[in-house]
């Protein structure tokens, strides 16, 4: 073991009993490199965090180029700052007309608070909906809406006044009553499996939220930015949230969050109190530089299509007995296996032959396929083929 993996394993905080643990020097497009010089083809992107792969020359850029005027200097609302400016006008944008106003967070977890916070002060209600198997972050208040009861208990007590109900279920929707101040979705289950959403499911839970007086708060952490080969997932499924949460691949790989509304309930933060919701690093300039950035390549590929066509390059090339199903939507998609035992061999041969796939949360029969939007079309083919290569081992 090296010396930086002995100091890894000794003074950091540990999220799981057992890492990757492997010692990365250097990342570029769809590879990982490692202190020997041996390339890994990522097939997970930062778990969905890089939509345009590692060390894009065009981001890079504009983050030199910020770097070069200023870094931090000031709580985020007070002063004029042409990164986040920039970004938040290009992002109304790109939205629906309801949406006009956009507050930037250091990540999702914390917009998601800021939502549900903006939920209850705007409806004057406390109960929010979620879904059982959701998963929304690991704050306190996103905790307490998390759909997996023995990830919540360990914590307790936590806020009160939550329910759940199920995804695709549309008797659940029953629940949904005078008393709700907001409904929180994914728009597709990541970590239950990468659930899409049934039958006009989404478009019925926001016509019973307005039918009701409640908020319909979509977390589009994980589909957004072109994961699904539109914008935001929400486009395909007829539906618009009153409250848009996003994240993850936003800024390329730096930390970022964020979340969006009307003007009229995006104001309920800024009187009654002021300061009704603060952060001192969201809207920071670099990471909005690298936003900015992202966001604008971002809309140019999505209209190429070629985010569905890979994914129906997928779906024709992991063709395998062992192999239930491919979940999922663009290039977030699952493989589900006949057991979590194989889906946990299956990553270890795939890392073994220097593919990088990775685990769900819950779902453990899966292995997770989300790699970058600008993966070429060779670089699926080889991730493919030692997929196969891994299952005929098993």
């Amino acid at each position: 073991m090296s010396e930086l993996a002995q100091a890894f394993h000794q003074y950091l905080a540990k999220t799981t009993p057992i890492p990757l643990g492997l010692e990365i020097l250097k990342a570029k497009g769809t590879y990982l490199y490692d202190k020997r010089g041996n390339s890994y083809l990522d097939f997970v992107s930062g778990v969905s965090a890089c939509n345009l792969g590692h060390s894009h020359p065009k981001i890079n850029r504009a983050i030199y180029k910020q770097l070069r005027l200023h870094n931090h200097i000031m709580v985020y609302g007070e002063l004029i700052q042409k990164p986040v400016v920039s970004y938040a006008k290009l992002l109304i944008d790109s939205l629906p007309e309801t949406h006009q106003k956009f507050y930037p967070t250091n990540s999702g977890t914390e917009a998601m608070e800021g939502a549900i916070k903006l939920a209850k002060k705007a409806t004057h209600r406390s109960q929010i909906i979620s879904a059982k198997h959701g998963y929304h972050g690991s704050s306190q208040g996103s905790l307490s809406i998390l759909g997996q009861s023995e990830n919540r208990n360990p914590f307790r007590p936590l806020i009160p006044g939550n329910q759940q109900i199920r995804f695709n279920d549309f008797e659940d929707l029953r629940e949904i009553t005078t008393k709700t101040a907001a409904v929180v979705l994914e728009t597709i289950q990541g970590g239950a499996g990468f659930i899409v959403p049934q039958k006009d499911y989404l478009k019925k839970v926001g016509e019973r939220c307005h039918e009701k007086g409640a908020l319909l708060i979509l977390d589009e952490i994980q589909t957004g930015f072109g994961r699904l080969g539109t914008l935001f997932g929400f486009e395909q499924f007829d539906v618009v949230p009153d409250i848009l949460v996003i994240g993850k691949s936003m800024a390329s790989g730096l930390p970022v969050g964020g979340f969006t509304a009307s003007k009229k309930l995006m104001d309920q933060l800024a009187n009654e109190p002021p300061l009704g919701h603060i952060t001192t690093f969201g809207g920071h300039p670099v990471v909005m530089a690298s936003a900015l950035k992202t966001l604008e390549i971002i809309q140019t590929l999505i209209k190429t299509n070629l985010t569905q066509k890979k994914e129906r390059l997928f779906r024709s090339l992991l063709i395998h007995e062992k192999i239930k199903e491919i979940r999922g939507r663009g290039l977030m998609l699952a493989l589900i296996l006949p057991s979590a035992k194989k889906a946990q061999k299956l990553m270890r041969l795939c890392l073994e032959h220097r593919l990088i796939t990775f685990g769900l949360l819950w779902e453990k029969s899966a292995v997770r396929i989300t790699p970058s939007l600008i993966i070429p079309r060779q670089d699926i083919i080889i991730g493919c083929r030692i997929i196969l290569q891994c299952l005929d081992k098993l």
